[in-house]
């Protein structure tokens, strides 16, 4: 594959990871299309990226210029395959379920350029088995970004069984170019953050259930005693629950018992405490605070 040049970029989704992405990629000097289904959603994620971008000029993290560039830079749609047709790279960042992103994913393969790298910020499911789905599995791989994108330093690239070293390279560039460090794994179920934050925020969320101390102090102990900069019961409700309950059965699944998730966090989703985005999870939040 001759290595592309990557000018524009797809960004397929636009909950919180999607705008995020798209967010720092526009700072970083991409022309970028942030698509998603729901019109009402790209209005949220609109509004969302232009208060982020206003409040990252104010504390001097980006100049007005950047940020009037990177706003300018930014396009909106809910035309997926129209979308596709520019894109030099497509990042999908939608819900973690397999069918949903291998739809995702039939559709840039028929549509972006043949030269287009597709990309999945999955944290836990198979770029292999998402890539089988087209007709470039070389072309594709998976970059997992953090939340909040535009803080958080890492990308793991987690290579599919057929992803060529020019796909590494080239999104490599990209996310060093959007001020990001990158570390390359090589494929299991979870990678290596997801395996590592689901285990400790479930450990946590069992010992919340058995009474063993409150919350906020659970994620004290982490914070203050093992240095962690947010606690897992906090991270949890930032990710949101229900998200973070599909990775435990995905991770579940493929890798045994103790992935089960803890009878606490299924509970919290039934009742509709999915965290920050709610309101109410382990905590409770104002509409400021969301």
């Amino acid at each position: 594959m001759k290595t592309p040049a990557i000018n524009r970029i797809v960004v397929v989704g636009s909950g919180t990871m999607g705008r995020g992405i798209a967010y720092a990629a526009a700072v970083a000097g991409y022309m970028v299309t942030l698509q998603d289904v729901s019109a009402q959603a790209i209005e949220q994620a609109r509004r969302y990226i232009e208060k982020e971008a206003a409040k990252s000029a104010a504390k001097g993290f980006i100049t007005d210029k950047q940020k009037d560039q990177a706003l300018e830079q930014l396009l909106y749609t809910t035309d997926l395959a129209a979308a596709a047709r520019e894109a030099d790279l497509a990042i999908e960042a939608i819900i973690e379920v397999m069918e949903a992103k291998i739809e995702v994913f039939r559709t840039l393969d028929e549509y972006a350029p043949r030269h287009a790298i597709l990309a999945t910020n999955t944290s836990t499911m198979s770029p292999t088995e998402i890539a089988a789905s087209t007709s470039r599995p070389e072309q594709c791989i998976a970059m997992h970004f953090f939340n909040p994108v535009h803080k958080m330093k890492l990308v793991e690239l987690i290579r599919g069984l057929d992803t060529s070293d020019a796909t590494v390279a080239v999104v490599r560039d990209v996310a060093e170019r959007m001020g990001k460090e990158t570390v390359e794994v090589n494929e299991f179920p979870g990678f290596v953050t997801s395996r590592m934050n689901c285990l400790i925020g479930n450990e946590a969320m069992n010992m919340l259930m058995e009474g063993v101390a409150s919350a906020m102090d659970i994620d004290k102990a982490l914070k203050l005693g093992l240095n962690h900069p947010m606690g897992p019961l906090e991270l949890a409700d930032l990710v949101g629950l229900d998200a973070r309950l599909r990775n435990m059965e995905y991770l579940y699944k493929h890798l045994g018992e103790k992935y089960r998730p803890s009878p606490i966090l299924v509970k919290y989703v039934k009742a509709g405490r999915l965290g920050r985005k709610s309101g109410k999870g382990f905590y409770t939040y104002s509409d400021e605070s969301k």
